[in-house]
């Protein structure tokens, strides 16, 4: 394992007991699941702040190309409308 350092940490009686209990029946220490469970908080948090940063990114981007879209639509439309009425002078 990398450099460690040592912490103190306070947790409720409860929540010891259940710590206690739970590392008694997987056969680890203390530390072990303390560092796990933290390696795994972190990953959490930091996939959950992805995902908001591409839903924001999503969003903004389906604001660009709804515009963009409503802009060739109506370039698309203008220009239908030029073409009917060129058709409509060769009848």
């Amino acid at each position: 394992m990398a450099e460690s350092k040592r912490i103190l940490v306070s947790l409720p009686n409860t929540l010891l007991d259940e710590v206690d209990a739970f590392v008694n029946r997987c056969g680890m220490s203390r530390s072990r699941l303390i560092r796990e469970a933290i390696g795994e908080y972190v990953s959490h948090r930091k996939r959950l702040e992805r995902d908001e940063k591409l839903i924001e990114g999503y969003q903004l981007m389906a604001r660009i190309n709804l515009k963009w879209a409503e802009m060739c639509f109506e370039a698309d439309n203008c220009q239908q409308f030029e073409y009917e009425e060129k058709l409509a002078e060769c009848e």
